[in-house]
């Protein structure tokens, strides 16, 4: 039996007791984690249905943290004394495959249901308090008085402006 499972963004083949060396992965050393499986083959029994699959467990545990092989980067640039030498060792992580098991998806998916709504009721709360307080600005916006700002005045051939002209015009008339 073995199955393929997902870890660090890469899809890895796991059968019981394998060690796999995956991407660096944060836990203490002895800790067990769960890996989702994609692919699971049991004999001549093939499952690959996400609904199946949703049943199936990867426990592993986590050995202890490694380096990868050195890699040397050279620059180098003609005739300029340019030389530049860097190295790099990416960090991994060694997990055993502890074991395969189907079971335990009711539980598992009532839990994430009940998860999943609960953080659809909270963000539908945090949404309508939010369109009362937008809706509560827009109405103090329109309540506020509007800026003031200068008019516009364009000078007259006198040196006047037309607003005090037309003001100056005004009083005369009455």
């Amino acid at each position: 039996m073995y199955a393929i499972v997902r870890c660090g963004g890469r899809q890895e083949k796991a059968s019981v007791d394998d060690v796999l060396t995956v991407d660096r992965l944060s836990g203490e050393v002895g800790s067990t984690l769960t890996l989702p499986a994609l692919l699971v083959v049991d004999g001549d029994n093939v499952v690959s249905d996400p609904t199946e699959l949703g049943g199936y467990q990867v426990a592993a545990e986590i050995l202890g943290d490694t380096k990868g092989p050195k890699i040397n980067i050279v620059r180098y640039k003609n005739k300029t004394g340019y030389r530049r030498r860097l190295g790099h060792r990416q960090q991994y992580t060694q997990l055993k495959i502890t074991g395969i098991t189907k079971g335990g998806s009711a539980s598992k998916a009532s839990a994430t249901k009940s998860s999943a709504s609960k953080t659809a009721a909270s963000k539908s709360s945090a949404t309508r308090s939010s369109a009362s307080k937008t809706s509560a600005s827009k109405t103090s916006a329109s309540k506020s008085p509007a800026s003031k700002s200068p008019a516009s005045k364009s000078r007259t051939a006198s040196g006047t402006s037309k607003s005090a002209a037309s003001t100056a015009a005004s009083d005369k008339e009455s």
